[in-house]
């Protein structure tokens, strides 16, 4: 049985940092910020969350859908580690919010960014168990980085939701069934032990990615014997950064293909570097980037004359990662130019520097854990008025109230 991603929808936020203005009021180096392959993050308004962030994700995907169709989404996921509470799910207000059938299986993963992958197999299995045919899951990939201020983590630190429906009828993406491999370990290379800190050793988080990647490759390897890591038409990775993702690739190359450098950087052009023009653009957003990553590839690859294998891998702190494939054709091309995100990246608010630090400062009311509060507007709702999007009215009591702005 076939299976995969029927269709997507994905959230960029209405407002976005240069990450060159960032850089010069924090006084970065221009050429380490050069390296990091970004343009632009997204920034949380007040009145924005992970559930504001998912259910905007999600809304037009429900919205594509019939009443009979709506009925068959049978399992809701939502992946995240931007949770609000330690055992109420996000998904529980998605859940709400999208006005899904009450006899929805609904939870929440957490595994740093590995989690989205986690939830797409789980979906991915539900299809192929066959128990109900024709059923459908809705998975959703939702975070908002801590920004982590005055240091060379804080420009790549995005947020932004990508929703997925998982069924038999994979027009958007076919994930090759079987066909993928895992590798993970405990370690500590990053880690969010309270509501307002992340951190984590950098060095080890860049090593311990590589030798997931270059792991789950060899375990995806001998499920799909004769495959070598040049054989795929398109790469989409774990992108907490452009520049992360290019050094793997670099790695990978040398390691499994042996070519020149020239060949090396004539590769990434080819088969990589359309997956990190929406990711430059939005910035680390954890269990959503190799989803970005492969709507980049849908959008602006070459698939004009037969289907392509694009091969997926995902890496989660702590860690878990996995390496998969799948197939996608000029339908899905099309499929995906209707969602024009190209279009909603260039109608985000340029925020200024100040503008930025303030929205800094309101974040932490609206924190895990908060009991009482309501977020302080700034005449930010300009911004999403009349666009059929979700904001967070107020907390109370620890309750989430939302509206449509």
């Amino acid at each position: 049985m076939r299976a995969g991603i029927e269709d997507m929808g994905v959230y960029v936020g209405r407002a976005a940092l240069d990450v060159n203005v960032l850089a010069a009021a924090r006084g970065l180096d221009v050429q380490r910020m050069h390296n990091l392959l970004m343009r632009e993050k997204t920034v949380a308004l007040p009145f924005e969350d992970a559930v504001t962030f998912a259910v905007n994700a999600a809304k037009p995907v429900i919205d594509r859908l019939g009443p009979q169709q709506r009925e068959r989404i049978e399992q809701l996921i939502v992946a995240s580690e931007s949770g609000v509470d330690f055992g109420k799910p996000l998904s529980t207000y998605v859940h709400q919010a999208l006005g899904l059938s009450r006899n929805c299986r609904t939870f929440e993963v957490k595994h740093a960014c590995y989690g989205g992958t986690a939830a797409l197999q789980s979906a991915l299995a539900h299809a192929h168990a066959g128990l109900s045919p024709g059923a459908k899951s809705l998975v959703i990939t939702t975070d908002m980085a801590r920004p982590i201020p005055h240091t060379y983590a804080e420009p790549s630190q995005g947020a932004a939701g990508v929703a997925m429906l998982i069924g038999d009828q994979p027009l958007l993406v076919e994930i090759e069934k079987g066909l993928s491999g895992c590798y993970g370990f405990e370690v500590m290379d990053s880690c969010r032990p309270t509501p307002d800190i992340e951190t984590g050793d950098a060095d080890l988080s860049l090593l311990t990615y590589l030798e997931c990647m270059e792991n789950s490759f060899l375990a995806y390897q001998r499920k799909a014997p004769g495959t070598s890591f040049g054989s795929f038409d398109y790469l989409a990775v774990h992108t907490p950064f452009g520049g992360m993702a290019k050094g793997a690739h670099r790695t990978m190359m040398r390691k499994f293909e042996r070519v020149a450098p020239a060949l090396v950087e004539q590769d990434f052009l080819r088969r990589l570097e359309p997956s990190l023009r929406f990711c430059a653009r939005v910035g680390n957003i954890y269990s959503g980037t190799v989803f970005l990553a492969l709507a980049g590839i849908l959008a602006l690859g070459r698939f004009d004359d037969a289907p392509k294998r694009v091969g997926l891998f995902s890496y989660g702190s702590g860690c878990c990662s996995e390496f998969y494939s799948a197939v996608a054709t000029a339908a899905s091309q099309r499929a995906i130019a209707r969602l024009d995100i190209g279009a909603h990246l260039d109608a985000r608010h340029a925020l200024s520097m100040a503008e930025y630090e303030r929205l800094l400062e309101t974040q932490q009311r609206l924190r895990f854990g908060v009991r009482d509060a309501e977020p302080e507007s700034l005449d930010w709702e300009r911004l999403m008025r009349g666009r059929g999007l979700l904001v967070l009215d107020r907390i109370k009591d620890y309750h989430r109230e939302y509206r449509w702005a």
